[in-house]
């Protein structure tokens, strides 16, 4: 039995590894609620693909997420409600819609998908919880947001919503 207190001492390491984050995941506030999520495995998901993306999105002059300030001067009081949002619409609405001929890209936004899939469902049980409230300011970003990507063909919209991901990505990193 010498090689049992070395076998409990590494078994509680391991236990003890595995309820911190990775390495490459990091926390996010968003308001109340905390998510884990690896902005380095989706930054780089989205960046093999952001220029085939973007290319294929036909209308240069509108943006789905840059309307006049949409994610800017969000207060933190209401960042939570946008992220839950935003996680839900690009989960239901952009990822569905985004399918190309091209196996790799398709792939890669299977993967971005799957990391926002985990973000969505963190922020709901937070929506649950109600620590997550829902302001009126972030309502009407919400809505802007809506009916910039609604005033296009489902194509297009998510296309040109997936092509402006880093916009997202950057709002998202500044609840670090």
């Amino acid at each position: 039995m010498k090689g049992s207190p070395l076998f409990l001492c590494l078994f509680s390491t391991m236990c003890w590894m595995n309820l911190m984050p990775t390495a490459a995941n990091r926390i996010f506030h968003f308001g109340p609620c905390r998510v884990s999520m690896s902005m380095t495995e989706i930054r780089s998901g989205f960046t093999a693909i952001k220029a085939n993306i973007q290319a294929r999105d036909p209308i240069r002059t509108l943006s789905i997420l840059s309307y006049p300030h949409s994610l800017h001067k969000v207060k933190s009081s209401d960042r939570c409600c946008i992220a839950h949002h935003l996680s839900n619409f690009y989960v239901d609405k952009v990822f569905k819609h985004c399918k190309t001929e091209d196996s790799y890209v398709n792939r890669k936004i299977s993967s971005i998908a799957n990391s926002f899939l985990s973000v969505k469902r963190t922020l709901a049980q937070c929506h649950e919880q109600n620590k997550c409230m829902c302001g009126q300011e972030s309502t009407e970003k919400f809505k802007q947001i809506l009916a910039n990507y609604e005033g296009l063909d489902v194509t297009s919209a998510a296309i040109k919503s997936l092509g402006e991901l880093d916009i997202l990505l950057d709002w998202m990193e500044k609840s670090t």
